[in-house]
Formats: C-alpha cells, sequence, structure tokens
C-alpha cells in the first residue's frame, strides 16, 4: 500500500480499515500513540534506509487515523510521553522566533540565544539585525549553547518529552527525503480540507482543524501541502467563531503555517485573514488565541516589507499593547517581541509612538525591565526628536536600571541615555545629572559592564564631567565621539 501511496494512487478506505484491524489500531488513540513509537524508533536508528522507511510508515498512520477515525483533540491522558505542546515550558527554553522548545540552541553576536533553525532561516531571509534586540549584526556566527542544551535536555526527561527535532520529514535544507510521506501528506491535507468545508457541526469542525493545526507543526512540506489546498480562505472564517476551542485551533494553524517563509505572503495577500488575527489579538475568546496571534504578528513582520504595514494599522499596535499591558507574563513578552520586531522599520516607529509605546514601556518597565528598555533603546535611536520628548519622563527610571538591571538591560539603558542626550542636548544631561549617585554608577559599568554598556558608560560619564565643567551637553559629546551636532535641533520638553 505504501508503494501505491508514493505513485499518488489514493488507498481503498475498506481494505486501509481491514490492515489497521488487523494492526489494532481502532482508534485515533492508539495511532496517535503508535505515530509517537514510530518516531521514537527514528531516533534508534543509524541506517538511512530504515529511517526512510519509518519516516513513510508515519505519514501513512497520520493519514489512515483521520480517514478511519476523523479529526481528534488533544489528548488529556496518555501512557506515552508526552509533547512540548501538552506542557508549560519555561520562557528561557523558548526561541524568541519560533515561540518553541529550542533544540539545538545557539547564540548570536547580541549574546540572545536562538534555535538553530530559526535564526538560520531568519538569516537565509535576508536579515542582518538580531530578532530580539534589533541590533545589525557585523557577523552572523553561531556559537552552540551547550549549557542552556543540557538544562533543556534534562528538563525534557523530567517531564517524559522527547528532545529531539520534530521536523522528520526533511533536511535541514528543506529538501524532501521521502516522497511516500510527502505523498500521505498531501492525501491528509485533501482529506481533512474536503471534510472542513462539509462540516456542519462547530466540534466536528474543530477536530478538523486541530489535525490541520498538529500537521502544521510536523514540518515544511505539511505548511506548504496546507496552504497551496486553499487552507487560508476557510480559515477566515473560523478566526470569528464564538467557540475558544475553534478559535484557538484556527489562529494557532495560521501561526504554524507562517513559519514557512512563502506562507507569509500567501497569509497577507489572502482576504480578511489579518484582519482576522488582528481581531482575535484585541478580542480573542482566550488568552491562548490572543497569545498566538501576537505570535502570529511576529512572525508575519519578520518580512521587512510587512513591518510598516503591520505597523499601520492602529488596531494591531493597541492589541499588541493591550496584551503586553494586561496579559500573562508569558503572553506580554511574546507581544512585546512583536513590538520590537515591527520597531525595525523607522516609519513603523513613528506608528508606534503615536500608539503610546513609549507610555506602555513606561508602565512595565518596573515589572519587566530588560524588554522594557530594549524596545525603548531601539523607538529612542529610530524616533527622532518626537521619541526623545516622550522618552524624557523617563530618565530617572532609565538611571535607576542602570544601577539595578541585568547586564543586558544596562547596556540597553546606557544606550538610550546616550541616544537621549545627544539628541535633547543640555536639558537632557541635566535630567540625568540631577540623579543622586549617577556618576558612580556609570563608573561601575565602565568597569564591570559588557563590552558595549561601557562603552556607552565611558560616554555618558565624559557627558556629564563636561556639563559639570559648563560645556554644552552637545559640544561635550563631540569632544569626545567627533560627533557634529545641529545645535538648532532642540526639543520641547514636557514640563
Amino acid at each position: 500500500m505504501l508503494d501505491r501511496i508514493e505513485r499518488e494512487i489514493v488507498p481503498d478506505q475498506p481494505k486501509l480499515g481491514d490492515i489497521f484491524d488487523k494492526l489494532t489500531l481502532r482508534d485515533s488513540t492508539s495511532c496517535r500513540d503508535e505515530i509517537e513509537l514510530l518516531k521514537e524508533e527514528i531516533q534508534s536508528q543509524t541506517d538511512e534506509k530504515a529511517k526512510s522507511d519509518i519516516i513513510a510508515l508515519i505519514g501513512f498512520v497520520r493519514y489512515a487515523k483521520c480517514v478511519l477515525y476523523g479529526g481528534s483533540t488533544p489528548r488529556t491522558n496518555s501512557r506515552r510521553r508526552r509533547a512540548a505542546v501538552d506542557v508549560s515550558v519555561p520562557a528561557d527554553f523558548r526561541c524568541p522566533i519560533s515561540l518553541d522548545l529550542m533544540r539545538d540552541p545557539v547564540v548570536v553576536l547580541t549574546g540572545q540565544t536562538y534555535d538553530r533553525n530559526s535564526i538560520a532561516l531568519w538569516f537565509e531571509s535576508g536579515h542582518t539585525t538580531c530578532p530580539k534586540t534589533g541590533q545589525t549584526l557585523t557577523h552572523t556566527d553561531l556559537i552552540p549553547n551547550s549549557a542552556l542544551k543540557n538544562l533543556i535536555a534534562m528538563w525534557c526527561r523530567e517531564q517524559k518529552i522527547p528532545f529531539e527535532s520534530t521536523d522528520f520529514n526533511v533536511k535541514s535544507n528543506g529538501v524532501v527525503t521521502n516522497k511516500t510521506a510527502l505523498e500521505a501528506t498531501r492525501m491528509t491535507v485533501s482529506f481533512l480540507i474536503n471534510k472542513l468545508k462539509a462540516s456542519q457541526s462547530i466540534d466536528s469542525a474543530s477536530r478538523l482543524v486541530h489535525e490541520l493545526r498538529v500537521l502544521a507543526k510536523t514540518d515544511s512540506d505539511s505548511r506548504a501541502c496546507i496552504a497551496e489546498a486553499a487552507a487560508l480562505p476557510l480559515l477566515v472564517k473560523l478566526l470569528g467563531s464564538e467557540h475558544p476551542s475553534l478559535q484557538v485551533n484556527a489562529v494557532t494553524t495560521i501561526l504554524n503555517l507562517s513559519i514557512l517563509e512563502a506562507n507569509k505572503t500567501r497569509i497577507m495577500e489572502t482576504d480578511g485573514i489579518l484582519n482576522g488575527v488582528i481581531e482575535v489579538l484585541r478580542s480573542g475568546a482566550t488568552w491562548e488565541a490572543k497569545g498566538n496571534a501576537a505570535a502570529t504578528i511576529f512572525s508575519l513582520s519578520g518580512v521587512h516589507a510587512y513591518k510598516k504595514r503591520l505597523a499601520w494599522k492602529k488596531r494591531v499596535v493597541k492589541g499588541l499593547m493591550d496584551l503586553a499591558r494586561e496579559g500573562p507574563l508569558n503572553l506580554k513578552r511574546d507581544a512585546l517581541v512583536a513590538i520590537l520586531n515591527l520597531a525595525g522599520d523607522r516609519e513603523a516607529v513613528g506608528k508606534l509612538i503615536e500608539g503610546g509605546v513609549v507610555e506602555m514601556v513606561a508602565e512595565i518597565m518596573d515589572g519587566l525591565p530588560e524588554e522594557a528598555v530594549t524596545i525603548l533603546e531601539v523607538v529612542v535611536k529610530k524616533g527622532g526628536l518626537v521619541a526623545i520628548a516622550a522618552a524624557y519622563p523617563l530618565m530617572k527610571k532609565l538611571a535607576m536600571v542602570l544601577r539595578d538591571g541585568t547586564d543586558r538591560a544596562r547596556e540597553s539603558a546606557a544606550a538610550t541615555l546616550v541616544n537621549m542626550c545627544r539628541k535633547g542636548g543640555s536639558e537632557m544631561v541635566a535630567k540625568l545629572a540631577a540623579v543622586q549617585g549617577i556618576e558612580r554608577v556609570i563608573w561601575e559599568i565602565m568597569g564591570m559592564g559588557t563590552g558595549r554598556a561601557r562603552r556607552k558608560a565611558a560616554t555618558l560619564f565624559m557627558v556629564l564631567r563636561r556639563w559639570t565643567a559648563g560645556l554644552d551637553a552637545e559640544v561635550a559629546l563631540g569632544a569626545y565621539s567627533n560627533v557634529n551636532m545641529n545645535t538648532s535641533s532642540r526639543i520641547v520638553l514636557p514640563g
């Protein structure tokens, strides 16, 4: 029967049922358990042909499960090992790009950690910045984070979660390794889409979309097959469902599809998809739905041309900021990462400022100082005098981050203050100088901070010393960094 699938011949359903009855795979649960066992078997195989045969079997069982037993919902209890999606993954173990559990964590130049596959795809798409901090990278070398990988592996063992890549059907370069599995995937997708079109009940639709959601998370081929089968127009209609399970399955399927670069364009060009995702972000039935809508916005903004388009939609900006203010901690971070990614475009920064991003940063700075100052650094750098004026009331808070923050937070705070003093002139320096003990704090960073933090702190220290000596802040900065400032570029600060 596998040979027939490879030749694109759809299996006869009664014969398929007989085979699975003899294998005692008589319901959806037993099929899922068998798939998990086969995935584990792949990890123990060294023979490539044996691996290929198992991959084909996984595709075959997945297809038969859907055809014979219909769509299924997430299991609540199982004697098998759980998947990472079934438990709450610690934030430090999730890739900031894919938001999935990292299997091969690597460190980029800024010190941020990502899953190797996700950051490699980011670079292959033409990006030369750190996705989380927005900093331009002078090189894209990846350093394995072995310590974190060991911690993740230990956590996975404790949670009984397999610690390996789940992308069984493709090599790292995206080349298909098994035609039978690919054809089985196409047949599975076709079956699910046709059933979804004919579905008359919410429960049935939710089960079918859940199957698409799981399949879209599996590998790149599945994501391509689902999008090519015209699933997106069907999912649009389900985003507005009042049924929480159906809505979250629909938006999460779109999120999983968006991981594939080609699907980002399909999503942005499909009528109603973007507006539907935005509406879920703003008024979704569950926090999970809102969080996955925010993650979808982040994923789509990975295409630079879409940053401005997304930021110009006021509902996107407001939805992300509301989630950053009010959501659970992990969803706050998801929203902030999406906001930071939008800030990678200079015009988008203007819309973020209009939408109140600086005020939002002020509200969350006490609870999430590292994320807050990272966003503020990018906004101040790209937002010009309007951003400087808006950030003026936060100078004391930035000084407190310099004193008490993490290394990364102190680095961003120092960089933000340098930009504010450079563009804001003497008024900004005076505000900073009025903070008690600030010179000592800056001096300590010059000796103990990260390399970038030490450089920024040295600039601040020189500015304060020269300002104290009676020199204009812009002259002080010019003397230290050879930057010629336009003395006519002054801003009106809030009273």
